[in-house]
């Protein structure tokens, strides 16, 4: 008898395979590292840079221009994915050959990082793991909604794009909502989306202080390259020489750095004016 208990103790046990996991999104990957399934992961796409160990996984291309059979190659049995990518047909493929595709929400909103947060940690039976995500966000959250000390600073959002290809962010753009939330005036927010720099445009726009990528600025040659760009150098922000570089993937993401990332924007343009009244 004392045998039979014993083997039907070993039956009992369950055997579950691993997770092949291929992630579409810089924002869902980082949030599959942070609820510890990064291991899991056979490929992402290449919006997924962070973090640096996502690197060595294969790259199944941009995020919006996918083909099923780069994904499927790896053998993946859960596609995890942001509901930018495309094409919408990709996953229909994915999905008729038996491997679960769960989306998370594409919205630049804060409000929607915990959504994303909920939705992977239920699709990778991580849920405790998001508790102390999730608590570190609303807390984030929270501080957001202090108004800063100041008043609101008039910003010019640059997206840096091969040297003087340069794009500046208006209404219903990533940039446009990071900027509101750090307390800060979006100068070209009376204008959709992105747009090309005009001199007269930045001139009448009036911003006081520049924010910019840190690669971009790199690419572009540095600060003094910056300033020559249409018409900045004769913006009060030129003027006082008055830029904040940040760190564009984090700040623009709307991932689980987003919200920390906006406290430092809000946190360094305080500086810069500190430094240069």
């Amino acid at each position: 008898m004392k045998y039979v208990v014993l083997l039907l103790c070993f039956v009992t046990i369950p055997v579950t395979a691993a997770q092949r996991l291929v992630s579409i999104g810089g924002d869902v990957t980082e949030i599959i590292y942070a609820l510890g399934s990064g291991d899991q992961l056979v490929g992402r796409d290449t919006t997924s840079q962070r973090p640096e160990a996502s690197l060595k996984l294969p790259d199944i291309g941009y995020m919006r221009q996918l083909n099923s059979e780069g994904i499927l190659a790896l053998k993946p049995t859960l596609v995890l994915t942001n509901a930018q990518a495309q094409p919408s047909q990709v996953f229909q493929q994915i999905e008729k050959v038996g491997v679960k595709v769960v989306t998370v929400p594409a919205t630049p909103q804060l409000s929607e990082i915990a959504v994303k947060v909920n939705t992977l940690a239920q699709a990778l039976g991580k849920t405790a793991q998001a508790q102390p995500i999730l608590q570190r966000l609303d807390q984030q959250l929270s501080a957001l909604k202090q108004v800063p000390a100041g008043g609101s600073h008039k910003a010019l959002y640059i997206m840096a794009n091969h040297g003087m290809q340069s794009l500046i962010a208006g209404k219903e753009t990533a940039a446009d909502i990071a900027l509101r939330s750090a307390g800060l005036t979006n100068v070209m927010g009376q204008v959709p989306h992105y747009q090309q720099m005009s001199q007269e445009g930045v001139i009448a726009a009036a911003p006081e202080v520049i924010i910019i990528d840190q690669h971009a600025l790199q690419q572009m040659g540095g600060a003094s390259q910056l300033w020559k760009l249409p018409g900045l150098a004769l913006t009060p922000a030129g003027k006082a020489r008055r830029v904040v570089v940040i760190d564009q993937m984090a700040l623009l993401g709307f991932g689980i750095d987003t919200p920390q990332a906006i406290l430092k924007l809000r946190q360094d343009v305080a500086e810069s004016y500190a430094r240069q009244p």
